[in-house]
């Protein structure tokens, strides 16, 4: 056969040694002649491994090159004669490997792998599918001769060898990779340890196990050392065939993954496959057989040009572009060995100037001039003027005009100003939705004050912590919630009746003269505390003027909109449910006080009213769109989500069900409600919904547990920079100092992020995977929850004498806390004690008495 061109040649090269064999009939080698002028010519020699080993193939040339020599010369061939046949050699392995001699090695390998993990998952691209199609690619690169001199010295310097260096090294980058501290790597050996099996063509190779344990602390010489004494300990008991090791083992099987590793490395030379032909120029030609036999398959080859190492990987999993970064990382890793092999494994520097300067300022170039020195009032206030004759709210069919609200908003502001609100003052606010609630929140901030929301549905021991952690010394309430407060020594002002009420409508309807700044406290959100006690997150006035701002320059509301206020106010998007529409000439729509919870109520209020625009936590989403009303919401034009995440199956339900805009934003209560924001796709083909892109005047970086930059793809905590970022906790500045912590990417003293304690990841194109909690906080219908809160709760309970509480989600989409409890309780006395101290939402969906807990 002839081709043409180099890219036809290896494409019908690949085709070739991509077809399959009949092992039940042979044969099980092929070869194909291609020709490519007069004087070249391409020899494939395709071989299938179960007759032939890498080392196999070095004895298969050479035969070869004496053949053609003799053909060449007209002499005849003369090939050794072999000692024993392949037979002899199994034969001998399965008499061997009996009795004593097979516990022997069964004894060491059940004792190394005790405990190990079923799976190392290296940060891929795809999720593993169920039955992998055994699909894969090469990259590879040649490091620089230089470096290989270097890592051969640092070899010889520790009384060690290349290959274990190299080893020890890559166990680094799967370790940065993949935070996991216990990695099973498997290596090939040549299994000819009989010398008669030198000069025979078969299948001798086998793979044993490195075990390694790695951690944050440790250093490379240290693990150098570890990586050799395993590696010797593993070599004196490769004997066990692999198959045999699983046959005895019996691991829990997976037909998606191999069975104990998933990630080959090996190292070798292939000089004697380079055998010279009498007469003939040969070089070698790379054919891609477009197979994997592991997730990784890494070779490793000490060549004249320098260090050459190819990655063969699943197609399934793995982009190229990922694995190409993965060997520009395991290079700079190596430059950083040598240069300092005691350092911590921690500190080798994975990343180039280039990515670093992409994750830094490429992707986080958010800035954005938005009007500056503004706080919520100003932006309300500026809004009263354009349109005083508009609409604002609405409530049960009753309706309120900017002017008319903004009269009320006034007159409450001029009484909390002569009780003393002014800047930094704390105000609670314990409330149904009403009219009442949207006039109290505006008020206490054109005092100057900012708000503290306390819902009536709280227990009553939760809002005791709430009001003695936040110092609240006045509360506005409504008349028939006074039963729902515990005691305390606020003074309380009702605004729907009584003397006081009245009172305040004498005042002026004028706006006061302001008083606020924006690096003021705007309000404090209580979010769940892992101690027990609720911990409340302080907001300032810049912060969420920027998250509105951006956007009303993202959705760009106008006066033809109307916005449902449906959120509880203690939750943080609430916010800007009552702050952005009002900036922007909108329609704000106050859903009745249970409204929240009922779908058909909602599908009915956005149909009466118009609703163009609202929010749901994706769990709520879910019930909404199994309304059958759903499809004649037909005013909506944008759904916010956020809360939970977003799944790609909620997605496409709702643009199967909805002609309007779904928008999955992230952010924690501690930075102004959200910080990234994302425009779903009906067409998007994703796996996972992604959280986008940072919004204005936003940075987040995702870091390893150094607070160093993790690379593209992999797996690190989220970090919250720029001016959205709270001020921090409530009369709690230790954890404000744990949380809020300096920049490690600024030069400002006075920079700090956010540490979330969210799992997240970077994309190729710069957007943003979330991946869960790396704590064992969770978010269950939007509400943060500190799993650890409801535990120390329990562990009040009368006769709970141990306890653990898990987020599970048996099916798709349908999550519960579940608490598991040790000693001798009742149930239903557990359950009524939590809801005297926890919200509803806390409180576990099923409870469970078990024996003891197990410990991992």
């Amino acid at each position: 056969a002839s081709a043409d061109s180099d890219d036809e040649l290896l494409d019908r090269l690949a085709r070739v040694a991509s077809q399959p064999f009949d092992i039940s009939c042979g044969p099980l080698l092929r070869a194909r002649l291609v020709k490519r002028g007069e004087t070249e010519h391409i020899l494939l020699i395709v071989v299938h491994h179960i007759v032939a080993d890498g080392w196999s193939l070095g004895i298969l040339m050479h035969e070869l090159a004496a053949l053609y020599a003799a053909e060449v010369n007209g002499v005849t061939p003369e090939l050794p004669s072999l000692p024993v046949q392949y037979a002899d050699f199994a034969a001998w392995q399965r008499q061997r490997l009996t009795g004593a001699e097979l516990e022997k090695h069964l004894g060491y390998w059940r004792q190394q792998l005790t405990g190990v993990p079923a799976v190392l998952e290296i940060p891929a691209d795809r999720p593993r599918p169920a039955t992998p199609s055994n699909q894969g690619a090469w990259a590879s690169e040649i490091f620089p001769p230089e470096l290989l001199k270097q890592l051969e010295q640092l070899a010889r310097d520790r009384g060690n060898t290349l290959y274990m260096v190299l080893l020890a090294a890559f166990n680094v980058l799967l370790y940065r990779y993949t935070r996991q501290e216990d990695l099973l790597v498997g290596t090939p050996v040549a299994g000819r340890q009989l010398t008669e099996t030198e000069g025979l063509v078969g299948l001798f190779v086998n793979s044993v196990i490195i075990r390694s344990q790695l951690t944050d602390d440790l250093s490379f010489a240290a693990l150098l050392q570890q990586t050799a004494d395993t590696s010797l300990d593993a070599l004196s008991h490769q004997d066990l065939p692999f198959e045999k090791l699983v046959e005895e083992l019996q691991p829990d099987r997976d037909a998606s993954y191999a069975p104990l590793f998933q990630v080959m490395f090996n190292m070798q030379s292939r000089e004697q496959e380079q055998v010279p032909f009498e007469g003939l120029t040969v070089s070698p030609v790379v054919v891609e057989p477009g197979t994997a036999k592991f997730d990784l398959n890494v070779l490793m080859e000490d060549r004249e040009d320098g260090l050459a190492a190819w990655f063969e990987y699943s197609t399934d999993l793995f982009d190229e572009s990922t694995i190409v970064r993965m060997l520009q990382h395991f290079r700079k890793l190596l430059e950083a060995i040598v240069a300092n092999p005691d350092a911590q494994l921690a500190n080798f520097p994975l990343l180039s100037s280039t990515e670093q300067d992409q994750l830094l300022h490429e992707w986080n170039a958010t800035e954005t001039d938005f009007p500056a020195g503004k706080t919520l009032i100003d932006l309300f206030e500026a809004q009263v003027t354009r349109t005083p004759d508009a609409i604002a709210l609405v409530f049960q069919r009753e309706e309120l005009s900017y002017s008319e609200l903004n009269a009320s908003i006034n007159q409450l502001a001029h009484h909390l100003r002569t009780a003393g609100i002014g800047p930094e003052s704390l105000v609670g606010v314990c409330m149904e939705r009403s009219f009442e609630m949207v006039i109290a929140l505006y008020g206490i901030l054109k005092a100057g004050g900012a708000y503290v929301p306390l819902d009536p549905e709280y227990p009553t021991q939760r809002l005791e912590h709430m009001l003695e952690d936040a110092g609240i010394a006045l509360l506005l309430s409504q008349a028939h919630l006074a039963e729902h407060l515990p005691e305390h020594s606020a003074r309380v002002i009702n605004l729907d009746e009584g003397a006081e009420a009245t009172f305040i409508g004498r005042y002026p309807t004028s706006n006061p003269q302001p008083i606020s700044k924006p690096e003021h406290a705007a309000y404090v959100i209580f979010t769940s505390g892992s101690t027990g006690r609720p911990k409340g997150v302080l907001n300032e006035h810049r912060g969420i003027c920027n998250r509105l701002q951006w956007m009303q320059s993202e959705y760009g509301l106008d006066e033809s909109d109307h916005v449902l206020q449906k959120t509880p106010f203690s939750f943080d998007v609430s916010v800007w449910e009552f702050f952005w529409p009002l900036q922007t000439g909108a329609r704000l729509v106050i859903a009745e006080p249970e409204g929240h919870r009922d779908s058909a109520y909602l599908c009915k209020l956005i149909q009466e009213q118009q609703i163009t625009t609202l929010h749901f936590v994706p769990s709520m989403l879910a019930s909404f769109l199994q309304d059958a009303t759903t499809e004649k919401c037909s005013s909506l034009r944008r759904v916010i989500c956020s809360g939970e995440a977003l799944s790609t199956d909620l997605q496409q339900r709702f643009c199967a069900n909805l002609q309007a805009e779904l928008h999955n934003l992230y952010g924690p209560t501690e930075a102004a409600i959200d910080v990234t924001s994302w425009a779903c796709s009906a067409n998007d083909s994703a796996a996972t919904v992604p959280i986008g892109r940072p919004i204005a005047n936003t940075q987040i970086y995702i870091v390893d547990s150094r607070n160093q930059l993790a690379p593209v793809g992999i797996p690190g905590e989220l970090l919250i920079g720029g001016i959205q970022v709270a001020r921090g906790y409530v009369n709690q500045p230790e954890l404000t100092h744990e949380r809020f912590i300096a920049n490690p990417f600024s030069e400002d003293p006075d920079d700090r992020v956010y540490r979330t304690g969210d799992l997240a990841r970077l994309r190729a194109d710069g957007v943003i995977e979330f991946l869960g909690r790396i704590d064992f906080q969770v978010k269950l219908r939007g509400f943060r929850i500190e799993l650890g809160e409801i535990e120390a709760e329990l562990q009040n309970c009368e006769g709970v004498a141990q306890s653990a509480v898990l987020l599970r989600e048996d099916t798709p989409g349908d999550q519960r806390i579940v608490a598991y409890l040790v000693g001798s309780c009742d149930v239903d006395t557990v359950r009524l004690a939590l809801k005297a101290v926890l919200p509803d939402y806390m409180i576990p969906a099923a409870f469970m008495t078990v024996a003891a807990l197990p410990l991992t």
